[in-house]
């Protein structure tokens, strides 16, 4: 294995060893707490700690800011493969310079998400977030899939971040609504967000298993890939 194979691990062990930990976390506070409330009330004393509704929140943050964490991780893998195989500082300077800026921007925007306390701050810095990401996602070097776009490591993977997004967006809105409207809104797009992520955790293992070391590419994407079938090796006789 080359550097650029080893560094294209580093997203899935991330994934591996830190995010999909902290999902089995937040989901079993989740479960706690939402226990908790409905033995509360109804009328009985609970056995689980009021701590959970806190520990809920507090590496829920933990687990979004992972979330778009290694999801910029891997789409900079990508972008910056591509910028280095292709030289593009040479052929478009001002592209290589913009990517650079949305990177920054985008995690900026993340932190002032986390800092901002009135709505339409949160809001604000909620979108910038999400749309950062999904520009970044757009540049050259990406591999999206989009024929398949609903069995795609990309597009899934965006989705599960933009709903990360929007949790940590709301989290206040949840502690002040009396009607509990924002609280069953965000248990069901986190359910649908925990579906998304067992899906990465199959559309991961599947990309590992396609993408090529780096000596091999060239031999390997010259296979047609529709059809399943690859060039002949020349035999010995032609060399």
């Amino acid at each position: 294995m080359e550097i650029a194979d080893f560094l294209g691990l580093i997203h899935p062990a991330i994934a591996v060893i830190f995010v999909f930990p902290l999902i089995g976390i937040v989901s079993n506070f989740a479960w706690q707490t939402r226990q908790r409330r409905l033995q509360t009330l109804a009328g009985g004393k609970s056995k689980i700690p009021p701590v959970v509704g806190t520990e809920h929140r507090r590496i829920g943050e933990w687990l979004s800011s992972a979330v778009v964490g290694i999801s910029l991780v891997g789409l900079g893998y990508a972008i910056g493969k591509n910028i280095i195989k292709n030289q593009l500082w040479n052929k478009n300077l001002t592209q290589v310079i913009f990517i650079l800026i949305m990177f920054v921007l985008t995690i900026a925007s993340l932190v002032f998400l986390y800092q901002a306390k009135q709505k339409l701050w949160r809001g604000i810095f909620a979108t910038l977030t999400g749309v950062g990401l999904v520009v970044i996602g757009c540049q050259d070097g990406v591999f999206r899939r989009t024929n398949e776009w609903y069995w795609s490591h990309y597009y899934i993977g965006v989705a599960a971040s933009l709903l990360m997004i929007f949790s940590v967006a709301i989290v206040q809105d949840i502690y002040q609504d009396k009607t509990h409207r924002w609280r069953i809104i965000h248990t069901i797009l986190n359910t649908i967000a925990l579906l998304l992520f067992i899906g990465q955790g199959f559309t991961g293992t599947r990309d590992l298993l396609e993408i090529p070391l780096s000596w091999q590419e060239p031999y390997v994407y010259q296979c047609n890939f529709a059809q399943k079938t690859c060039p002949n090796p020349p035999s010995p006789e032609s060399k």
